[in-house]
C-alpha cells in the first residue's frame, strides 16, 4: 500500500526577481500567480539558511494546468555563492515552444548546454537542453517529437 504524496512546487532562490522573470515568465511561459514580501518569520530563512532579517520576496508561478508549481524566493540583499559542481538539483519542463525557449535564453545571455536527443523509457523520442538561470539554477527543457507505434 502506497502512501499519499502531493508534489506542491519547486523553489529556487534568486537575487533579482524582475530579472529572473524574464526567463521564467517571458521565455518559459510561467504565469505569476502572486508576489509578496516574505514575512519576518518566514520558514525560508531556516530551510534556505538565510540570515534572519535579510530582505526577501516570494513569487509563486504556475501554468494553466499546474497552478502554484514553481516559486522564486528573492534574496534582495547579499550574494549567492556559485552553485557547486556537480549540480544537485534541476527542474525539468516539457515545453511545446522548445526553439523559442532556447532562443530566448540565449538572447538573455544565459548559459545553454548542447542540445541532446531524448529517448524516454517508454520509447518516445525528443529533444532536450539545459539552461542555467541568472543565479546558477538549472532548468532542463524538453519536447517530444514522436511516440512509439
Amino acid at each position: 500500500m502506497g502512501r499519499k504524496i502531493n508534489f506542491q512546487r519547486a523553489n529556487y532562490v534568486v537575487t533579482d526577481l524582475n530579472r529572473s522573470l524574464t526567463l521564467y515568465r517571458d521565455v518559459l511561459g510561467f504565469k505569476v500567480i502572486f508576489n509578496k514580501d516574505a514575512p519576518e518569520d518566514s520558514y525560508s530563512y531556516d530551510v534556505f539558511d538565510i540570515p534572519k532579517g535579510t530582505d526577501m520576496g516570494f513569487c509563486v508561478l504556475g501554468t494553466d494546468d499546474e497552478p502554484n508549481c514553481m516559486a522564486l524566493t528573492e534574496l534582495r540583499e547579499g550574494e549567492l555563492v556559485p552553485v557547486p559542481s556537480p549540480r544537485r538539483a534541476a527542474i525539468v519542463l516539457r515545453v511545446e515552444h522548445f526553439d523559442e525557449c532556447v532562443e530566448g535564453a540565449k538572447m538573455l545571455g544565459l548559459k545553454t548546454y548542447k542540445e541532446d536527443r531524448l529517448e524516454t523509457n517508454d520509447g518516445r523520442i525528443g529533444r532536450e537542453l539545459g539552461i542555467v538561470d541568472f543565479d546558477g539554477n538549472l532548468v532542463v527543457i524538453y519536447c517530444i517529437l514522436s511516440h512509439p507505434q
